[in-house]
């Protein structure tokens, strides 16, 4: 990732921040990850019975919430004791695919992508993106591009496997094609290291996203290339995800969906409700933006909560009592939670934890 290419990204994620500041998301998403007990051969096929069996997620939607995409895109999720394993389908009349150097920007093609924040606290999280030539860029994100912080672009899922198929013909302009699925093992032994746990979830979520970015395109002696407007310049591209972000901006982790690592084998239901103390991640965050506005709007942050306009009242109605300290290096905000009694906090930087 060039340094050029973390300015323009920063920038705009510091825009989507402060634009976004005090707006309500809707609730995210969820999925059960069931356990399998058979091995999984990755081919990009999903052959196996137990991806029959897995949980298939919602269609896709635009990254705002509100658009549906032009073409469907639907994922799923299985575990064992080795791997966390992906399978998608992506319906695509026109497979291409140019990019074929590892850890390039993948995102220039058509391509899938993976997102895991194993702890939730908006830091240290996983990033992924393939394309249909089955090229792949892994990045390990040490905090959201709106804060200053280290991307590893060096980092490697080490004992990865990944696999492509396609429905159709690939770079083949002169067929109509009709889909390409993604297979994606990812080996426990790197994703629990960032896990604050170092263990298998079994039994508790993580906060996953997935995205799929898709352009339009020019066709030039048969070549597929991301089409340019009269004024030479590309297009904006699609962003189709799992669960809405609510902002054209996928690093904002917080708004991403929760994957449950069901004990049960696939075939074997479950059930999964997001926990009511969640509600208060959601709205501590609400308070991360509106300090990040109001130091924007005013050069500094706001020394009392009352200044922000925002109301500590969750979705059902219940009233939270917020408390916020200022020091030197900037602020935290902590909450006791009525429904469980536990304490979290969120500071300057965006982190949040449970204290206590």
């Amino acid at each position: 990732m060039s340094k050029m290419f973390q300015i323009v990204v920063l920038c705009l994620c510091m825009a989507n921040v402060v634009s976004c500041a005090g707006q309500q998301k809707e609730t995210p998403r969820s999925i059960i990850v069931y356990k399998t007990n058979e091995p999984i051969t990755i081919d990009g096929l999903a052959n196996e019975s137990a991806w029959g069996k897995a949980e298939v997620s919602k269609d896709f939607i635009d990254i705002e919430g509100v658009k549906i995409p032009k073409y469907k895109t639907n994922m799923r999720m299985l575990w064992d004791e080795t791997y966390l394993y992906f399978f998608a389908e992506l319906e695509e009349p026109h497979v291409w695919a140019t990019l074929k150097q590892r850890d390039t920007v993948i995102f220039y093609n058509n391509d899938f992508e993976i997102f895991i924040d194993p702890d939730g606290d908006t830091h240290n999280y996983y990033e992924f993106e393939m394309n249909a030539l089955n090229t792949i860029w892994d990045l390990f994100i040490v905090k959201p591009y709106r804060e200053n912080a280290p991307v590893v672009d060096s980092w490697d899922i080490l004992g990865l496997k990944s696999a492509v198929h396609v429905k159709g013909t690939l770079n083949d302009a002169s067929d109509t094609d009709t889909s390409w699925s993604v297979e994606v093992a990812m080996p426990w032994e790197v994703l629990k290291e960032g896990s604050g746990r170092n263990a298998i979830p079994e039994g508790d979520f993580w906060r996953i996203n997935f995205s799929r970015v898709n352009w339009d395109f020019d066709l030039v002696d048969g070549k597929y290339f991301r089409k340019k407007d009269a004024n030479g310049k590309y297009l904006p591209e699609y962003n189709w995800v799992w669960s809405p972000q609510g902002v054209i901006n996928m690093h904002e982790p917080e708004h991403w969906g929760y994957a449950y690592f069901s004990s049960n084998i696939a075939g074997e239901k479950d059930h999964f409700t997001i926990p009511e103390d969640e509600q208060i991640r959601w709205m501590l965050y609400r308070y991360y933006r509106g300090q990040k506005k109001y130091r924007a709007e005013h050069g500094s942050w706001a020394t009392s909560l009352e200044k922000l306009g925002l109301e500590p009242v969750l979705k059902d109605g219940t009233q939270l009592d917020l408390d916020m300290e200022l020091h030197r290096m900037g602020w935290s905000i902590q909450v006791k939670s009525p429904f469980t009694g536990k304490t979290y906090s969120i500071v300057e930087d965006g982190k949040y934890q449970q204290v206590k």
